[in-house]
């Protein structure tokens, strides 16, 4: 199929585009530039409208702490932009760009809020959806329409910016975005625990959340995963590796990572410069990239010419191998995990205190069923990446009971009445 691109430079040409596509009654392939979609179902059209010449920050008061951006503003411009002024967006945006076997840093701010991704912050700082503060955008009508505010308080009655987030351009064109930023953390540690079974390890990152000393990250990695860290003091330890991230000013962070150093029984705390590099790589499922890996980072110590462990193999750096995102209640996150092991070629970590798990399965008829039939009711698997034709023939997101399919139908409805924008991205006929 031949693919027309249409990229308007304005709000008002983006109007324009889905008023012509809702005249032919033909549907629009919604897009930033693209880093996240091979997430989603595959969308059937022959138009693309491409949302990356809406770019430009509209005003950031630092002192506000708020920031409003076009849609198309890539990341790699606003995240140095805050860190100039200490600030940043508290929960953590994905780069998924990397695990699509893209370069990295090419995602945009619309797409960050449309995806509704978030990193291990979250835990403590929340997701994408607690942090936006209001939209402008086109609905399938075609009407330019704003909704939210500048404020973190807004009481004008419909949430309309949390709903755009996680709704992955089904409902509106986001031409303009209104974000809560924060004060960027003095200084960052991690406390490293050795040698863990899951079990035990999601009990010390239980421990570690349900302590006073306000942990902002709490992931264990496996031997395997563990193995494959750019972070030498990581891969060097040749087993499972568990981590808890403090953040804060610099004396609190001493005196928080002391304690808990002696509660948990740490066995080494990892620097500002290796805490930042470890959590990059959690935070954008760098072990399961396609391979070659991604080049070392290169922040602190990191080291260009980093070696791989002897033997370690292909694993879940595959790219032929499907990525899973599965959410679960932390307590169950083992049982889960092991029930995934034993009846598929799966590599996995936990992350947010064992309440998410990435797992790198090698591709089977069943391996969907398997996994959702592992979770049972204790939680949701959304399938990350995998082939467009994989994609086309399951379900990527978790299939939801017949009520809440229905009120997601009667949503749709509501602002696309005749299904022009992403239709089919999420769920098959929405």
């Amino acid at each position: 199929m031949t693919v027309t691109t249409v990229k308007p430079d304005s709000a008002a040409q983006a109007a324009d585009a889905v008023r012509w596509a809702l005249s032919e009654g033909t549907p629009l392939d919604v897009a930033g530039s693209g880093s996240k979609r091979g997430l989603g179902r595959p969308i059937q059209t022959a138009y693309t409208l491409d949302l990356s010449g809406l770019s430009g920050v509209v005003a950031y008061e630092a002192e506000e702490l708020v920031l409003t951006a076009k849609a198309g503003t890539p990341m790699a411009e606003i995240l140095p932009m805050l860190a100039e002024r200490r600030q940043q967006l508290a929960f953590e945006p994905q780069d998924l760009g990397p695990l699509f076997g893209r370069p990295e840093g090419q995602g945009t701010l619309g797409g960050v809020v449309a995806s509704g991704l978030a990193g291990p912050r979250r835990i403590s700082a929340g997701s994408a959806r607690d942090h936006t503060l209001g939209i402008e955008g086109v609905n399938g009508r075609g009407d330019l329409y704003k909704g939210g505010g500048k404020v973190v308080k807004n009481v004008t009655g419909y949430d309309v910016p949390k709903l755009m987030a996680g709704s992955f351009g089904t409902l509106t064109v986001l031409t303009e975005l209104t974000v809560k930023v924060l004060p960027a953390p003095e200084d960052v540690r991690t406390l490293l625990l050795a040698g863990r079974e899951d079990a035990g390890a999601v009990a010390a990152l239980t421990a570690a959340l349900q302590s006073p000393y306000d942990v902002s990250g709490a992931v264990h990695l496996p031997a395997a995963v563990a193995a494959r860290s750019h972070v030498r003091a990581v891969a060097a330890v040749g087993g499972a590796v568990t981590l808890v991230r403090v953040e804060g000013f610099g004396p609190s962070v001493t005196a928080r990572v002391a304690a808990l150093k002696e509660e948990l029984g740490a066995d080494a705390v990892l620097d500002r410069d290796e805490s930042r590099a470890v959590w990059k790589e959690i935070r954008d499922v760098a072990y399961f990239c396609p391979l070659p890996n991604p080049p070392p980072l290169t922040q602190g110590r990191e080291l260009d010419s980093f070696p791989r462990p002897a033997g370690e193999g292909r694993g879940g750096g595959d790219d032929a191998r499907h990525v899973w995102k599965i959410s679960v209640q932390p307590s169950e996150g083992p049982r889960v995990a092991e029930s995934i092991r034993w009846g598929l070629d799966a590599e996995l970590y936990f992350d947010w205190g064992g309440g998410l798990i990435w797992a790198a399965v090698a591709p089977t008829p069943d391996a969907a069923a398997a996994i959702r039939g592992a979770l049972g009711t204790a939680g949701h698997a959304t399938l990350v990446r995998a082939p467009e034709d994989v994609r086309t023939m399951m379900e990527v997101f978790h299939p939801l009971p017949d009520p809440v399919m229905a009120l997601s139908r009667r949503v749709k409805e509501s602002f696309d009445p005749c299904g022009i924008l992403n239709p089919g991205r999420m769920y098959a006929g929405v």
